[in-house]
């Protein structure tokens, strides 16, 4: 496949990398961001029928600071997610797991103060009702999993579990995190590593080895605009202490997400670090269907709970078994960049800010995008979704008016 090859000054700092022809749209809508929607460092990567067809980085790991090079990387957040639902669905597929078994089967001490009923399928779909604990965590409380642990298996669900669902934003690190530990009989962090990021040679780690800190883009916080402070989820965040939003936000043991004590910890919902190679390349294999069976992939990218309302959220959602599938709010009133617009058969991740990686196994493409300076929102901002966009009309897709990308 030809490439061309790039090397340019943009706003911020150099671009650099490599593109197919095909997917000029992507180059240039890459090239956008950096001049007219304020970014600073990113990378966006895409692979189709397993070969990589677009890698593009450049801008500075800080306002006027480094180069971003092509081994910067950053925390991804909930794109983390994705990382650690892989897993799940590998142990399945190696009938190690059983995701319609209670969870009691493999993690008793769950099985407490209302929670004795809950399956495994219900730690992935968001519906397990801890979306936050109302218990007051300790400092540092993310940074000991330990201890998460056991406060989890204790604290009472927001609901019965299976009836509802609503974002478990930082708990799925646990919730999901534990069974894999069980199943797996080691760590999350350390499953990763060895079944499926060495494997497939991705710089993408849930725990991050100290060596590779210095080749880490702080990430630059958001600060929150007019659209965002009318949203339905900041204004509980900001009226009711005693709402999921506002405890999501607000009672995390004061964690600093960049600082090197973060990175190193293991919290599988939130603090993979990659870049939009990594993404790419952790979805190449599943958007090919070489990674799990046929059947596991359907279970991995078929919807398996939609809500008018999200209990943390308080938007419209769409998941299945531990990904996000496409999400459009854009008529919904006051949730601006609360929508991610993939095609049907897409699934993947979010990363608060902004970052994104999926699989398409229906077009056999997989996209990664991460960046240092967050959005606002809690989807996508224009940033990502104008190079998801290119990456589909390059593909011969032709509108997403329907909420999903057409072809």
């Amino acid at each position: 496949m030809a490439q061309e090859n790039v090397s340019r000054e943009a706003k911020a700092g150099k671009i650099e990398g490599h593109y197919d022809p095909k997917f000029k749209s992507v180059y240039e809508a890459f090239v956008e961001n950096f001049e007219t929607r304020d970014e600073v460092g990113a990378n966006v990567a895409m692979t189709l029928e397993g070969k990589t067809v677009v890698d593009l980085w450049g801008g500075k790991k800080a306002r006027g600071g480094e180069d971003w090079t092509r081994d910067t990387v950053s925390i991804v957040f909930s794109c983390t997610k994705g990382a650690s639902a892989i897993c799940a669905h590998l142990l399945a597929d190696r009938g190690l797991l059983d995701l319609d078994a209670p969870v009691s089967k493999y993690w008793p001490e769950f099985a407490q103060n209302g929670k004795e009923d809950a399956v495994v399928s219900m730690m992935l779909d968001h519906s397990v009702g801890l979306p936050h604990l109302r218990t007051k965590l300790k400092d540092g409380g993310y940074l000991d999993y330990d201890y998460m642990i056991d406060v989890l298996s204790k604290e009472a669900p927001f609901w019965q579990p299976g009836i509802r669902n609503g974002y478990h934003g930082v708990t799925f690190a646990w919730t999901v995190g534990e069974i894999v530990h069980r199943a797996a009989k080691k760590r999350l962090g350390e499953f990763f590593r060895d079944e499926v990021a060495k494997p497939h040679g991705l710089d993408f780690w849930i725990g991050l080895p100290e060596d590779i800190e210095p080749r880490v883009a702080p990430m630059i916080y958001a600060e929150p605009d007019a659209a965002t402070l009318q949203s339905k989820f900041t204004k509980q965040v900001m009226s009711d202490p005693t709402s999921i939003a506002h405890l999501f936000l607000m009672n995390n043991g004061g964690v600093n997400f960049n600082s090197r004590e973060a990175h190193a910890a293991e919290i599988g919902s939130a603090n993979g670090i990659s870049n939009g190679r990594g993404l790419a390349g952790m979805y190449a294999p599943l958007a090919n269907g070489d990674m799990v069976s046929a059947d596991t992939l359907s279970r991995m990218s078929r919807v398996a709970m939609a809500t008018h309302e999200d209990a943390t959220l308080l938007i419209p959602t769409r998941f299945s078994l531990g990904f996000m599938k496409s999400m459009d709010n854009r008529k919904v009133p006051n949730t601006a960049n609360m929508s991610c617009i993939l095609s049907d058969a897409a699934f993947g991740h979010v990363g608060m800010g902004g970052s994104i990686g999926f699989a398409d196994p229906e077009a056999h493409m997989s996209f990664g995008y991460n960046m240092n300076r967050m959005g606002n929102g809690i989807l996508v901002n224009d940033r990502a979704q104008t190079l998801i966009d290119a990456a589909y009309t390059s593909l011969g897709y032709r509108s997403n008016e329907s909420g999903v990308w057409l072809a």
